[in-house]
Formats: structure tokens, C-alpha cells, sequence
């Protein structure tokens, strides 16, 4: 019998950080650790080696393709909210097909409008909200990024309401017919990234609820969620039980009753000391035609680009994160309406 102490277990490095900085042991590590270099930590022009030369980001207001655009978007929000903070909540992952990872990363931001910006003039306005950011990386960099700030939640904490934001917004650039056009399918890049994400049961049985409410069967929220759930949804609304799931599902729905919705990426995961946990990137495409979270029907061709977590428990769905840009699809509405 060896007398050598006990050594703890090796982690192996996981497969996906091939050709990554061997300081980064997992997909996770990588995503926060880069994170707080580049915010926090101010290393911004680490963007330049992080993110790839040709990395296309889409966000619900647009689409902007190289990495210097990546860096004059950081230092302008810096300079806007130079306390901000990201707060790493989960890294939901999968390989990527030819290597690499797609990583869903979802944290709470926190900042004070202390800087004149896109905001307006500095307020002094404390600020809670979240974002998700679906990354493609391989060979130590992001090369596809899909990026939703709760905007909703932004703008309601800086005393406005997102219609009026929106409305505001347009006129500032210029009118419907001048203004920066929020993202639509027609002017996707390739960024490079194919996958759709993997085969776990917790990543079908979300696309499974998330498909069967968009089918209008509301009656999957008291069959899948837990009594006692919690949501936390757009606009930094937080709601518990089946009630607030419906409402907020409802609203959504009724307001695009005709659009197409799409599952574009899909990830199911268990890690140690975590529940079972998917990660859907969603899509609603089509026509505002009906009554609901938007206001009367206008018409105006939609595209509502939606990220969701969901954590799942013994009784159902226990914890659900919902992403989306209230002030992007406003926007969408009202360069129709005037």
C-alpha cells in the first residue's frame, strides 16, 4: 500500500477547448472569465485576440459584423455605465460540430447611468437587468454571437415605457423611414456557426412546451410547470405560479397569432449540483395582427428573437428565464404605424 497522500480527481479537460488557452478548463470558465476580463477588468482591446475579426453579433435592434464594431459598442456602454457589473448566473453548453462550443450565458447586469448615451442624458438611475448571449467559439475565439438585453426592463427603470421609448427613439434617428431597422431574417450573415444544439431529454421537453404554447395549447402550463414556479420575464417582471405563465405566454401569442415560430438552437444539460436545464433560442416571424401585449393590430411585419432558460425539478418546470426586446419589436411597429 502507497503511503502518498490522497490527491484529488483530475477534471479532465473537456474535448470542446481544443486549441483554447490552457488557463480555461471548460466552456464555462472561458465564457465568465473572458466576461469579466473585457468589463470588469476594462481589458477591452482583448477583444481584438477573443473575438474574431469577422464575428457577426445580431441583437433584436440590428446586426454588426468585426470585432472593432464589438469594441466601439463596449466603450460606448462603459462610457454610459462605467460601474456596470455582469454577474454570471449559468453557462448552458454544447460541442459544436468541427470543434469548439456554442455556450448560452445568462447574467445580471447591474450599472448606474452616470454617462450621457443612447439613454439620454446621465440620470444617476441604479440599474438591475439581464441579458443572454448565445456564443460560438473554437480556437479561442467568439465567431457568432446572438445577443437580448431586457431593454424592457432598462427603459421601465429609467422611468420611461417602452412604447414611448421606441417612439422616441425613432424620431431621434431620423424618422420611420431613416431609422436603424431592428434585426430581420433578411439581413442575417453566416457567421460560420451550423449547429442546432444537442440531444438531451431536459432540451427536448422545453421545446416541447415552448412548441405546444406557441400551438396555443395553454393547457401544457399547469401539466409542466410546477405549482411553485418562478419566472423571470421581460421588462424585469418576476411572477410565480402557473398564472404569470400564462398571462405573459398569452399576451405574446395573441399579439402574433399568424407568426411562424421556430426553434433555432436547443440545449439540454446536467452538471453537478445543478437541476436538469435547457437553453432555447426561439423565433416569432410574421404579421402583427392581433390583440395582446402590443396594442391593437397594426399590421407591421415582426420579428420577435426570444432566448430561454428553464430548470426543471421534481414537479415540472421550477425556474424559467424569458428574453426578449419589448423596445425592438415596438420599434418594429411603430415605423409602420407613425
Amino acid at each position: 500500500m502507497s503511503d502518498a497522500p490522497d490527491q484529488p480527481p483530475v477534471t479532465p479537460r473537456s474535448r470542446a477547448m481544443d486549441g483554447f488557452d490552457p488557463r480555461w478548463t471548460d466552456p464555462p470558465a472561458y465564457i465568465l472569465g473572458i466576461t469579466r476580463e473585457i468589463w470588469e477588468n476594462r481589458a477591452i482591446a482583448s477583444l481584438q485576440r477573443s473575438y474574431a475579426p469577422g464575428v457577426v453579433v445580431r441583437t433584436p435592434s440590428g446586426i454588426a459584423a468585426g470585432n472593432g464594431r464589438v469594441i466601439a459598442a463596449t466603450m460606448a456602454t462603459l462610457a454610459e455605465f462605467p460601474d456596470r457589473a455582469l454577474l454570471g448566473e449559468d453557462v448552458i453548453w454544447c460541442e459544436a460540430p468541427g470543434g469548439g462550443f456554442l455556450s448560452s450565458h445568462r447574467l445580471l447586469s447591474t450599472a448606474t447611468h452616470t454617462g450621457d448615451g443612447v439613454f439620454g442624458p446621465a440620470t444617476g438611475t441604479r440599474l438591475v437587468y439581464r441579458v443572454v448571449a448565445d456564443c460560438a467559439a473554437r480556437g479561442d475565439q467568439i465567431y457568432d454571437e446572438w445577443l437580448i438585453r431586457d431593454h424592457g426592463a432598462i427603459i421601465r427603470q429609467m422611468g420611461w415605457e417602452p412604447k414611448r421609448f421606441a417612439a422616441d427613439q425613432i424620431a431621434r434617428e431620423g424618422g420611420p423611414e431613416r431609422c436603424a431597422r431592428p434585426f430581420m431574417p433578411a439581413l442575417d450573415i453566416d457567421g460560420g456557426y451550423s449547429g442546432a444544439g444537442n440531444d438531451h431529454p431536459a432540451g427536448h421537453r422545453y421545446a416541447d412546451i415552448l412548441s405546444r404554447i406557441m400551438n396555443a395549447d395553454m393547457a401544457i402550463i399547469p401539466a409542466e410547470y410546477d405549482r411553485a414556479c418562478q419566472l423571470e420575464l421581460p421588462g424585469g417582471r418576476t411572477g410565480h405560479g402557473h398564472a404569470p405563465a400564462d398571462r405573459f405566454w398569452m399576451g405574446l401569442r395573441a399579439a402574433f397569432p399568424s407568426a411562424h415560430f421556430a426553434i433555432h438552437h436547443q440545449i439540454g444539460r446536467d452538471d453537478a449540483m445543478l437541476p436538469p436545464r435547457a437553453a432555447i433560442r426561439w423565433s416569432l416571424t410574421g404579421t402583427h395582427d392581433g390583440w395582446g401585449s402590443f396594442g391593437p393590430p397594426s399590421g407591421a411585419e415582426i420579428h420577435v428573437m426570444g432566448i430561454g432558460h428553464a430548470e426543471f425539478g421534481p414537479w415540472g418546470l421550477r425556474r424559467e428565464f424569458v428574453l426578449l426586446d419589448e423596445g425592438a419589436i415596438w420599434k418594429q411597429i411603430l415605423c409602420r404605424t407613425g
